[in-house]
């Protein structure tokens, strides 16, 4: 018969070991998902020297819910604009579903419009059949309609050239994958302005890289991911909705050309581990 020391010993791991698992719960639930992180990099893309860095705010998967409140999103948007950008891009998945809180969502993107030309491309949540078979709107009117509220200029399947500075940038973006509203064939149709600095595209799944490869753009945008969401230890991001796990976060290099994947500032189901929401500012050099 095991001891009385044994079994208090025992007794006091089991209750530690509990105590520990909760905590962690509580960590992924209440902690992480709410501690903003900002992410930094220096993109080389100008064709003529420059001046000054142009300074890219990227925001993504906003996923708006009754996980991810317009309080936190509001916070998420003062984190970005103190950065400063030159030039704000937003990637798709303002909401989550047809009960998302889009009462109120345009006005807490507003801000960003007003201090910064923003655009932005729309992401398997924001409507179509996708998401129309995953308690989503079927079409994107609504999404659509509040981007349109925020100041933000919506690129489908459209681009449009703009000049910041001494940089002339093309900012295109497409449809999106899940939904089968990608058209890159409708936003290439035309030659890129001679005087193009760079060409920025934005496209909300990574996944779109290979159907986009035949394409004349420098940078790649995207979100979709959320980083994975779950990055566990000596495993990685085994949940990130993705076919190439090598593309899941970060920026890449990839055929002469560079892929940035933010890890979004939202979340799916108010949980996440490892794996930060965050803002990020790209400097194109």
């Amino acid at each position: 018969m095991p001891s009385a020391t044994k079994k208090f010993t025992r007794r006091k791991f089991l209750t530690r070991l509990g105590l520990a698992g909760l905590g962690g719960a509580a960590y992924t639930h209440w902690g992480e998902p709410h501690w903003l992180d900002v992410g930094r990099h220096e993109v080389a893309v100008a064709k003529t020297p420059k001046k000054s860095p142009l300074k890219i705010l990227q925001m993504s998967d906003f996923h708006s819910s009754s996980f991810v409140s317009l309080n936190y999103l509001r916070h998420a948007v003062e984190l970005g604009l103190s950065l400063q950008p030159d030039l704000i891009c937003l990637t798709g998945d303002f909401i989550t579903a047809a009960d998302s809180q889009v009462d109120g969502l345009a006005k807490t993107l507003a801000p960003l419009a007003q201090a910064a030309p923003t655009f932005a491309c729309l992401g398997n949540h924001d409507g179509g059949w996708w998401t129309k078979w995953h308690g989503g709107f079927a079409d994107t009117q609504v999404v659509q309609a509040l981007l349109k509220e925020a100041g933000a200029t919506l690129l489908f399947n459209t681009r449009q050239e703009i000049s910041v500075r001494d940089w002339n940038v093309t900012l295109a973006g497409v449809g999106d994958f899940w939904s089968g509203a990608m058209n890159p064939a409708a936003v290439f149709s035309a030659p890129l302005a001679g005087e193009n600095d760079a060409t920025v595209l934005l496209s909300h799944n990574p996944d779109t890289k290979t159907s986009l490869k035949s394409f004349p753009w420098d940078l790649l945008l995207c979100g979709h991911t959320h980083g994975g969401q779950f990055r566990l230890p000596f495993i990685g991001t085994p949940f990130a909705p993705v076919k190439d796990k090598k593309f899941v976060q970060g920026l890449h290099r990839w055929e002469d050309r560079w892929i940035h994947i933010t890890r979004g500032v939202g979340n799916l189901h108010g949980m996440r581990f490892n794996c930060r929401p965050e803002v990020s500012l790209l400097s194109l050099v």
